[in-house]
């Protein structure tokens, strides 16, 4: 008995891996040994499953999801690298790697630095964005040349690196290429990750994986950059700054007048608040079109001072009252040569507009008594 168990023993004739649920291999090896693997054999593939018989570091046969009993029929390759001849059925020595084809999902990716880019409204800024991706394993045989090679137990940690910089480095492409808004880029998430996703998925098959599944959580920009969009909405929200101040000063009175304890002292301080916040409001956004004017009027509005050019001699200036006078004792007539700030030349005083009405408010000459 002891014999036959130790000849059963240096033959395999059941092949089968069952994987956790939660398990993150990608591929594993079938523990072999140094054992061969018996003809007739059962091979268990399980569904999410594939599994590739290795022959001297040569890819040979793929089975997908079901039972098989091995056989040369169903080893073709393997028995032409062998030479088997005329269904010679012989114990063998081959290598079986399970590789994993179900979907590896919320897989993370994320931008380490801030990608930089130039937005047609703000001028250059930078962003960071991060979101999830979905893969899967669709070409068993090119992913065991590309990836896993000898490695027995090859895990998703392994490849998770590589794929997240592929990632990042066509994000960054594609968000140059989008020129969309910054202030629009939420809005785009779904049409962004789409997009990137069959932009990428050349860079994925040929690891002989697929990328299924794109998804952008959130772009994000420098902190303050958004707390500047932030004043700006704040800006908006208020609209009529006036409103807005005497608003919130009122606040301040009611909350003022209701703390009893207070007393005229806590009126006081909450009139107080309510103008330092108005000053502060206007400190930092400036008069809303809206304000009400200043309460100190402008200076009123001086009246031009003239020269008169009076027996050769220049005289002056007068100001309009002055100008009465002299008109009023003869000094000064319609001929009477005159100049102000802003004039060309000396005029006469009757053809100068300003002048023209004092001289019409003068009577004429009293008639001579006969």
């Amino acid at each position: 008995m002891a014999l036959w168990d130790k000849i059963r023993g240096e033959f395999i004739d059941i092949i089968e891996w069952t994987a956790p649920s939660e398990s993150e291999h990608m591929a594993y090896r079938f523990p072999r040994y140094n054992n061969e693997i018996k003809m007739g054999a059962q091979l268990t593939v399980r569904e999410g499953q594939a599994a590739v018989f290795v022959n001297e570091g040569r890819i040979a046969d793929l089975f997908t999801p079901g039972m098989y009993t091995l056989s040369t029929q169903n080893l073709p390759i393997l028995s032409t690298m062998r030479g088997w001849k005329y269904g010679f059925e012989s114990p063998f020595k081959a290598e079986v790697y399970f590789v994993q084809t179900k979907q590896f999902t919320d897989l993370k990716w994320g931008t380490s630095n801030p990608i930089m880019m130039r937005d047609a409204e703000f001028g250059p800024v930078r962003i960071r964005a991060y979101g999830t991706y979905v893969i899967k394993v669709v070409d068993p045989k090119t992913f065991l040349q590309q990836l896993v090679s000898t490695d027995p137990e090859f895990e998703l940690y392994e490849i998770d690196k590589q794929l997240r910089n592929v990632i990042v480095s066509r994000f960054a492409d594609v968000i140059a290429e989008a020129k969309i808004p910054v202030l629009e880029l939420a809005g785009n998430y779904d049409k962004l990750g789409k997009f990137i996703c069959d932009r990428i998925n050349d860079e994925f098959t040929a690891f002989g994986i697929d990328l299924l599944n794109f998804y952008i959580e959130n772009i994000s920009l420098p902190t303050n950059v958004e707390e500047a969009l932030d004043r700006r909405t704040a800006m908006g929200v208020v609209g009529n700054l006036d409103q807005y101040i005497k608003y919130q000063t009122a606040e301040a009175i009611r909350d003022a007048a209701q703390n009893t304890g207070g007393g005229a002292a806590g009126v006081g301080a909450g009139l107080g608040a309510g103008l330092g916040i108005a000053q502060r409001m206007m400190e930092s956004m400036g008069a809303h079109p809206s304000a009400p004017a200043a309460s100190t009027p402008p200076p009123l509005p001086q009246s031009p001072a003239y020269y008169l050019g009076i027996g050769g001699q220049q005289q002056g200036p007068f100001d309009r009252a002055a100008m009465q006078a002299q008109i009023a004792t003869g000094q000064l007539t319609s001929e009477t040569l005159v100049w102000s700030q802003g004039m060309a030349s000396w005029t006469p005083a009757g053809q100068v507009a300003d002048l023209a009405q004092l001289f019409a408010a003068v009577p004429p000459p009293l008639p001579s008594q006969k």
